[in-house]
Formats: structure tokens, sequence, C-alpha cells
């Protein structure tokens, strides 16, 4: 028996509005060539400029639209950005603003000026990623459901197809041109179409046709006003669209990469299939004038129906899997990397596609509702500082990787990158099993100051590779114009201090063995704070080597302060860039002061004031910090949120503080207890149902690929109806001989159907995460009668439409009845309707969009919106009563919420699955459900069983 729950829960929740205001439009505007059309964000062979500046340009992947709160999105930037990052990506969904074809909604949640200034306050760079067609695991790639009907190939040169973008293009466009950087925005690249290369399946990639169709779009966009640079993305690496090639060419070529690939529920077995090892010499043969970069590697992963959780996606790409893999990126000298997904949000509103579900946590380093306990956030907070304290990286040049030729042992592969200045080095050290979990015992030999070194060089020591890590040596590295002759401990981050100070942070594993060496002109190194360090001088260099602890170790020499830290003690440090004046503000920049404190759970920003330093962040418990680097010798007081801290000086002679974390009374309603309002949601399987407003199947023909093996069309899209649950109504006249009816429906994976014949339930297929298309044959009962008018009831939840490659159409796949029969009848004796979201395309909720409701009776009402006229329902919990046969119930109750001032306390509703009072099997066991949940209107989760 399969029974489909509604529930729904209000709550009250305010919220605060913003707008953004641009400047004029930037007067360097060139004719449209390869030449760039503006002079703020350009670029050579190395490197991104901004404003004349070089950057590595670290970024992280993050969907407004898949966190339809826009007061929250200055939070998710701000903890990107204290990531160390200066950019994020940001797709919009084109499905989502134009579900009515002709009218474009980009208002409220959907509207992206508060992104915008958010980015802006935050000092985030945006790469703006409108499509057309996204792919993002979103429902038929980002596509609007009635482009499913265009007979033409989609993402192709058809006018048909072309005609049907022009509205949005035109619109969005528009919109992300007056945020560019050149009117005062924070947008500074731009990708035209997405993964638009080869597919499985598809041939003599890239076609004339295809190239034009890129041309196309891009000139779509110019037309609109975008005039910074176009990057693209190519999943094949196989130089398409790079500079050079041709008609559709970009300005910086880019690919993307998932080597990890998706099988969370095997989370510790990493494949061998798609790890990179020659990426620098492919980019130097594909586009030699473009910086390498990498506009998606895989941070996470999602999976689907019926399968783990999210969190077994982030133990596949775990702390682990960045070490490794990203370093191996950083190997090969990318300059452009985003990582896709650092926050991934929700699928809520059946936005997501038929492949995965409500969660699309994605196993980022920033959880679904916003968490930052995921170990992965902290390494790859101590390689992004690492990279932007690192200007030589920058120009430098990637070697080949080796095995046994730099490293004692070929167990181990060393990838050089040769420095342009300073003769600074950089060795990336990796297993030469890149998934291997062995520890191996190594020693370096590399050229410093034109003589091979080979190090450790003190006390016959060795380094140490654990399993599934990787390394990052330096030789000659410059340290605000201090040399570091070599370090094997990594480098987190440097600062330029008060007075000529610098301070430098190095980290390593705990019991590991390292070694740095500094010129004998920086001073002598004198422990500080800690003990058991060794120090001897060779030729003109001081070498010091110790074992890293969980405390930290401090090393003085002239005007160097070196932190020696264990890596999970890195973990407490933040740098933080201090504001500038405008143009620059809050954004990334070489040429900004950086202040270093340790504390705890996360600090968002740093701004001085005078003598005081101001910082702003969170704790989530009683938290210690302390100041380890300013500019200024003047900071006396610290002040955390707005609060002045009691302050102290360290043994270290630092600024130190204690905030007081208290416990917040938080009072959260127990819905199993609460007051609950129950209405049927299935009255269509009453005989005495009027359908007569319902949508007639009668169009005799279909656009879609899939040819008719039914009387008319039953596909749902050819109706109007894209999204959520649908509903169908066959009606027949019996002649009383009628045994078996066979319906053959498809929903995507994880869809489910059942049926009724009048108010008879015949049966359901309950789901499968290995199905989207299931046919069943449903025995009838035997007393109809001759001449009696009947109707079959069919109700199909289906979980989106798929995504596609170029020219496969396959988002076009329908959903619905496929084919049918009633035995005894030929197929025109029965008559169809149909019924979806109300309004279908005309939806009548701007606010939440086209495919938050599906086709349930309370759905069709409004009933899920705040305030339902459940004066006059039934009491009834579903908790403890539920519905006791096969149907719809829908449940709803209020709540308010009191979070007190000052704290950010995520929230969410749990599911176990027990079973209730009216909602057990035969045998005693749970039965096969569906629940929705609608939170104020919004359908935040859809969970089955």
């Amino acid at each position: 028996m399969f029974i489909f729950s509604l529930l729904v829960v209000a709550a009250l929740f305010s919220t605060h509005a913003f707008s953004l205001r641009i400047g004029n439009q930037n007067a360097h505007i060139k004719p449209f060539k390869r030449a760039p059309l503006q002079d703020l964000v350009t670029w050579d062979e190395h490197s991104l400029f901004v404003r004349g500046e070089r950057i590595m340009f670290y970024s992280g992947e993050f969907h407004p639209f898949r966190l339809p709160s826009p007061g929250l999105w200055l939070d998710v930037f701000q903890k990107i950005k204290a990531l160390g990052f200066n950019g994020v990506s940001f797709y919009t969904d084109w499905g989502l603003l134009e579900g009515n074809p002709g009218h474009v909604v980009a208002e409220g949640v959907f509207a992206l000026d508060e992104f915008f200034r958010s980015a802006q306050e935050a000092g985030i760079y945006l790469i703006a990623r409108p499509g057309p067609y996204i792919n993002a695991e979103t429902a038929a790639g980002g596509f609007p459901g009635w482009t499913l009907r265009i007979k033409s190939v989609l993402r192709s040169t058809a006018p048909e197809y072309l005609n049907a973008t022009a509205n949005y293009v035109s619109t969005i466009g528009k919109i992300i041109a007056d945020a560019q950087i050149t009117n005062g925005g924070p947008v500074v690249l731009f990708q035209p179409e997405n993964e638009y290369t080869t597919y499985p399946g598809v041939t003599n990639f890239p076609s004339e046709m295809n190239k034009e169709y890129m041309a196309y779009v891009e000139q779509q966009f110019r037309d609109t006003g975008i005039i910074v640079p176009f990057i693209d993305n190519d999943n094949r690496v196989e130089g398409a669209f790079a500079p050079g090639t041709g008609v559709g060419a970009v300005d910086i070529y880019g690919i993307d990469a998932y080597p990890l690939l998706y099988d969370c529920a095997h989370p510790y077995v990493w494949p061998n299939v798609r790890f990179p090892r020659d990426w620098q010499t492919i980019h130097r043969n594909q586009s030699p004038t473009t910086p390498f970069s990498i506009a998606e590697f895989q941070g996470g992963a999602g999976s689907g129906w019926g399968a783990v959780g999210e969190d077994q996606c982030a133990i596949l790409v775990n702390d682990q899997a960045v070490r490794v893999l990203y370093k191996n990126n950083y190997s090969f000298g990318v300059k452009l990397f985003n990582v896709y997904m650092t926050y991934g949000g929700t699928n809520w509103g059946n936005l997501g596609y038929f492949g995965g579900y409500t969660s699309y946590d994605y196993g980022a380093a920033i959880t679904e509702d916003r968490y930052l306990w995921r170990e992965k956030y902290s390494e790859t907070k101590l390689e992004a500082n690492f990279l932007k304290a690192s200007p030589a990286y920058l120009t430098a040049t990637p070697g080949n990787a080796t095995n046994g030729s730099y490293a004692s042992t070929d167990a181990i592969t060393v990838t050089p990158l040769f420095g342009s200045t300073n003769g600074t080095n950089f060795y990336v050290v990796r297993h030469a099993d890149w998934t291997s979990t062995n520890s191996t015992s190594y020693r370096l030999s590399v050229p410093i100051n034109g003589a091979n070194l080979t190090i450790p060089q003190l006390n016959s020591s060795s380094l140490t590779l654990s399993g599934r890590d990787s390394k990052i040596h330096v030789t000659n590295y410059d340290v605000g114009g201090l040399d570091l002759v070599y370090s094997t401990a990594e480098v987190y981050t440097w600062a330029k201090g008060a007075n000529s100070k610098r301070v430098l942070l190095l980290y390593g594993l705990a019991g590991e063995i390292h070694e740095a060496s500094i010129p004998d002109t920086t001073g002598e190194p004198r422990l500080a704070e800690g003990s058991g360090i060794t120090v001897q001088k060779i030729g003109a260099n001081w070498v010091f080597q110790w074992q890293v602890t969980p405390d930290r170790q401090i090393v003085r020499a002239g005007n160097l302060e070196i932190y020696l830290l264990w890596r999970n003690e890195a973990y407490k440090y933040w740098s933080l860039e201090l504001p500038a004046s405008t143009p620059t503000g809050n954004y990334s920049s070489p040429s900004k002061a950086t202040v270093i404190v340790k504390a705890g759970y996360l600090v968002r920003s740093a701004a001085l004031e005078g003598s005081d330093l101001r910082l702003v962040g969170d704790v989530n418990a009683t938290t210690d910090v302390e100041l380890i680097s300013a500019p200024s010798p003047n900071i006396t007081t610290l002040s955390f949120n707005g609060l002045l801290l009691q302050t102290q000086r360290s043994g270290n002679a630092s600024i130190a503080a204690t905030i007081e974390y208290q416990q917040p009374q938080i009072s959260t309603p127990d819905l199993s207890g609460s007051d609950w309002k129950y209405i049927d949601s299935l009255p269509e399987i009453s005989l005495s149902y009027d359908d007569t407003r319902w949508t007639a199947c009668t169009n005799p023909t279909t656009n879609n690929p899939r040819n008719l093996t039914t009387p008319t069309s039953l596909y749902a899209s050819d109706y109007g109806y894209h999204a959520g649950s649908l509903i169908y109504r066959g009606h027949f006249t019996s002649t009383g001989n009628e045994s078996t009816f066979f319906v053959n429906i498809t929903g995507g994976y994880g869809f489910a159907y059942s049926a009724w014949l009048n108010s008879d339930f015949l049966g359901s297929w309950v789901g499968s995460g290995s199905y989207q298309t299931y046919n069943s044959t449903f025995k009838l009962p035997s007393n109809l009668l001759s001449g009696s008018s009947n109707t079959f009831t069919v109700l199909i939840d289906h979980t989106g439409q798929d995504e596609e490659g170029p020219g496969t159409d396959a988002i076009k796949f329908p959903r619905g009845i496929l084919d049918y029969s009633l035995s005894g009848h030929p197929l025109t004796d029965v008559q169809w309707k149909i019924t979806g979201n109300f309004g279908g395309e005309q939806y009548p909720d701007l606010a939440r969009g086209p495919r938050n409701e599906g086709a349930m009776f309370a759905e069709r009402k409004g009933y899920h919106l705040p305030d339902p006229p459940s004066g006059n329902w039934s009491f009834s919990n579903p908790v403890s009563n539920g519905i006791s046969k096969a149907g719809v119930g829908f449940y709803t109750t209020t709540f308010n919420l009191d979070v007190p001032t000052g704290y950010d306390v995520p929230m969410s509703v749990v599911l176990n699955g027990t079973a209730g009072a009216g909602a057990t099997s035969m045998n005693g066991t749970v039965s096969n459900h569906r629940v929705q949940i609608f939170v104020n209107g919004w359908q935040f989760g859809k969970y089955g069983k």
C-alpha cells in the first residue's frame, strides 16, 4: 500500500530588503574583437589581473536560488571569504525565472540585487554563469518546462530554440551587465553556456553548428552589455572553444573535472580512472596564452533517491581528498580555481533533477545548514591562504612529475614549480599511487642557491608522508622581503607586522619531523615558546629542526617570528585583510595590510579603528582570542561583534582575550505533540468529483522525440505541467467484463505512483533508485456493471527531468503516462484528463516560482500557504494518527520561533519513519509513504519510505 501524506508547517520569520546602486557605464568599451573590452580585468598566460594587480582567483560555487533567503547570502559569502577565497561562481536558473513563457520574473528571492550587494560587502568577485543551459543537477538542466515542447534540437542554432532564449537572455544579461566591475559591481568573469562539449554518443564535436551556436550565445550576452572576459568549462578537456580555435572561441579557456566520481556508498574507495597527471602539458598545447583555469573542480558529490546521505559524500571528498587532489592541481599551475560546490544548499520546491533529492548539501565544505564543522573547510583554508600569500606561485612554471628524482624513493611523486622571481620554487609531494594509505619516509634533494641539498640536513632524519596526504615544500620563499631558504613544513601564511616585523606560520602533522632554514643575516633562531628544537649553522644559513607537537612552538630570528603549529592547531588561526579605500574596499588585493588572529569557530572580518582591532565572527564555545600579527604597534584593545573585550598580554606578549559563550535558551516546538488540523487531499477518487475544469488530454501529436503509443498525448509537459505531482483521471464506460488495467509510467529515479478505480485502491509502485519508468498491471474489481461510468485516478509523484549533453535532447524524455490498456477495450475507450500545479505555466505564486507546487488538491487550493482556512477541519495528528488507508492527507499547524538576537540557529525537521497509530500495514511495519513539508508555503522537503 502506498500512502501519500502531505505535511504543512508554518512559522513566523522576518526579512530585510536591500537595494544595490551601481555606477555609470564604463567608458572604455572597445569594438568587439579578441582584445579586451575593458581594462579592469585582464590576463596573460600566467594569471588574471584585477585593476592591474596579479591575483590567484580562488573561488567557490554557490547558487543563490538554492538558498531562497537573501538575508543569509552575506553569511555564506563571508564564510567563503574567510577561507581565503576571493571569488564565487554562481548560476542563474532560467527554469525558475521564466516558467511562464514570455514572462521573466527576477524579483523577490529571484532578484540578484542583494546577491551582488552582499558579494560587494564581503569582498567577493563573481563569475556569472547564466546558461541558458546550466546543468547543475537542476530539473531539465535549468531549462523551463515549456522548452521541452520545442520540436527542434535544444542548444542548437535552430531558430525556434534561439528565439525561445531571447527574453531570458536579454533580461538576465542586462541584470548581470549592470553588476560588472566596470559599473562598480562584483562581476569580473562571465561564462556563456555550460559544459558545451562532447558527450557519449555525440560525434564530430564541435561541428560548425556547435561553433555557430556558441558564438550566437556569446553575442547575445555581449548585446546586453557584458564586457568582462568570457570563460568556458570544457568537461572533456579537449580544448573546445579555447582562444584561437575560431568561431565561438572564448577569452579564457577553462576545464572542469570530477576525478573522485560519485560513489558515496563507498566513500573510502578512490577510483583510479580520472586522476590527472599531465594537465600542465595539455594546457600548454590547448591554450598557451591564458592562465590554466579550472572552472569547476570536485568539491563534493551528490547522491540519489534511496541511496546514502550527503555526509557519506562528504567523506568521499573529505579533507584528505582536498590535500591530494587540490595540491595536485596546484602542481599544474592552476591560477583560476573554482570549487564545485563550496556551499550547496537545498533543492527546495522540486527544482532538482531526477537523479538527486531535496538536499543539495553536496558534501561541501559548508554544510547545507551553513555549519563549518567539516575538516575540509579548515584544510581548504590553509591551502587558499598559502596561495594568496605566495605571489611567486602566480608566475611559476610547472615541471613534470617524477618518481625517485627529487625524492629518495620512487614511492613518492614530486612535481616542481619553478619560480620566475627570487628563485622561489615549489615542490608538490604525493604518493606515486595517489590512493595509497601507506605512510612513507623520504628525503628531498633540491637545488637551492646554486647547490643541490638533501633535506632534512640534521640528525640523519627523514620526512614522512602519511597515507592520502600531500605536501608543498618551498625553497627561497619570500616572507615580505625575508628569505626562507627552505621549509619542509608547509606554509600557511605570513604577514607584515609593525616595525618591520614578519610573522610566518608553518604547520605539519603531530609527530612529524620538519626542518627549515634561514640566512644567517636574518638572525640566529631562538625558541620563544615551547621546547625541543635543534639549531645548527651550516654555511651561511641557520637550520633548525623540530618535531610537531599539539602545543605550538615559536621561533624568533631578528625581525622574523615563526609559529610552528600542529595542523589541527593551525585551523584555529585566521588571516584577514583589512579594508582599503574604494574601489578596492573589502576585495582581496596583494597590496592590502593583513592581520592574523587565533580564535575559534569563525572570524569573518577585521578592521582597525585607532587603537582598537574590531573583529566580527562566530563562536560556539567560550573562546580564547589572540592577536598574532597586525600592521600597527598601537593596538591596545580588541572588540568582537561590537563588544569590547577584557584584554591581557599572553606569554608571547601578544594581546589576548576571552570571549565568554552563553548557551542560548531556545524552545523548539514539539511537532509530534502540536495541534494539527487535517483535510483529505485526494477527493478526486470520489465518484462525485467534478473534473470538468481539468485539462483534457486531446493532443493527437507531440513534438517529443518519443513517438506516441497512445491515441493522444499523455505527456504532462504537452499540457503545461512540469513539476511535483501529477494526477490523471481516465473515464470509460464499463462492459462488465474488464479484468485488468495496465499502465506504463515514467517519472524519474525514485518516482512513485498509485492507482484507483473509482474509490477502490488498485495498487502502487513505491519507487526505486534504479528505475525511472515502471509498468504495472492491476487486477480490477469484478463488480463493474455494464453501461456504468467509471474513472481511473492515477497519482504520480515525479522527481524532475534529466540533464543532457549537447544534441541529445535527453531532458525531453516525458513525464506521465507512456502507455496503458484496459482489458476488453480499445485505447480510445478511455478519455483522459490531467492536472498539475495550479495554473500550470501560468502559475500565480510568483514569489515561490513555477516548480514549488504539484497537483495535490491542497496545493491547488493554496492550503499550503500561510493561514489556510482550517477552521472547520478536523483535528488529527500526522504522527500519532496518520491516515489509515491509501490516499493523501494534508496536515497543518502553526508555531512560533523565538531565537535570541545575535545567534544563528539553523533548524530542520527530522522524519524518522516511525509508525503512527494509523500508519501501519497488516504485519505491523511502517507502510510505504511520502511526505512533503511546506514552511510558510515554501516546499522545503520531500521524504519517502
